[in-house]
C-alpha cells in the first residue's frame, strides 16, 4: 500500500511538472507556436535567448513567456524581447482580458492592441506578477537590466471570447536617447517629446518583429 502512495505521489508530480513545462519550441532566433495561436515569432538575428517560465498566473491564467535579449559584452541589456502566451483557465470561466488601448496595429496580418510607457529599473513590482518572473528570469542568467527603458505593448486575442492572447512587448534602453523614465513621464522634463519618441519606437518594434500565421500550412 504504501509503495502505491509513493507510486501515485510521484506520478502526480510528474504530471504537474508536464503541464508547466513550456509548451513552445525556440528556433534559434524564433519562437514556434502549434496553437493559440499558430505562429512563429521571428526576431533580429542578434538575439540571445534567455529562456522561459510557465505558472499560473495568480492562480487564473496559464501563463507561458519566452525572454530574448540584445546585450553588450557585460551582458547589460539594451533590447528586451518578451513573448508571452496566456489564457484563462477552465475553472475561471466568467474571465476575459480587457483591454481599452484605442490603438492598434497589425503585424502579419493579426490585429493588435496597442500601449507603450516607460519604466526606471527600481521601479515597483508586483509580487506574483509576470514582470516578476521575466525579470527574475533575466537575473538568474546574468543579465542586467537597464536604469531606464521604454516599451511597447502588443496584444493580439485570439477570438471574440478575449480568453487567450498572445502578447509580446518590446523594450529599449532609454540611454541611448539621453533621458530618464521620469523626464519621460507625464510631467517630465521631456513629456512633450514622448508622442514622437512613442512613434518611433513602434515601428522599430514592428520592424524587428516577424510574424508568420499558420506556419505548418507553408
Amino acid at each position: 500500500m504504501f509503495k502505491q502512495v509513493v507510486h501515485l505521489a510521484c506520478l502526480g508530480v510528474l504530471l504537474a511538472a508536464q503541464t508547466t513545462a513550456p509548451e513552445r519550441k525556440i528556433e534559434r532566433n524564433a519562437i514556434y507556436s502549434a496553437h493559440d495561436p499558430n505562429v512563429r515569432v521571428q526576431l533580429p538575428d542578434s538575439v540571445q535567448y534567455v529562456g522561459a517560465d510557465r505558472w499560473n498566473l495568480y492562480d487564473i491564467a496559464d501563463c507561458e513567456l519566452h525572454a530574448f535579449v540584445e546585450s553588450d559584452p557585460q551582458k547589460n541589456v539594451r533590447r528586451l524581447y518578451w513573448v508571452q502566451f496566456e489564457g484563462y483557465l477552465p475553472s475561471k470561466p466568467a474571465l476575459a482580458h480587457q483591454y481599452e488601448s484605442p490603438r492598434h496595429t497589425a503585424i502579419g496580418g493579426l490585429d493588435f492592441y496597442v500601449d507603450t510607457w516607460v519604466r526606471a529599473k527600481d521601479a515597483e513590482t508586483q509580487k506574483g506578477s509576470d514582470r516578476q518572473h521575466i525579470e527574475e528570469l533575466i537575473r538568474a542568467k546574468g543579465f542586467d537590466m537597464p536604469v531606464g527603458m521604454m516599451y511597447v505593448r502588443l496584444v493580439h486575442l485570439l477570438d471574440q471570447r478575449k480568453r487567450k492572447e498572445l502578447m509580446i512587448i518590446y523594450g529599449e534602453d532609454l540611454a541611448p536617447i539621453g533621458f530618464s523614465a521620469a523626464d519621460l513621464s507625464q510631467g517630465g522634463r521631456a513629456w512633450g517629446q514622448w508622442p514622437v519618441i512613442d512613434r518611433d519606437l513602434l515601428e522599430r518594434a514592428k520592424k524587428k518583429i516577424t510574424i508568420q500565421q499558420n506556419p505548418d500550412a507553408h
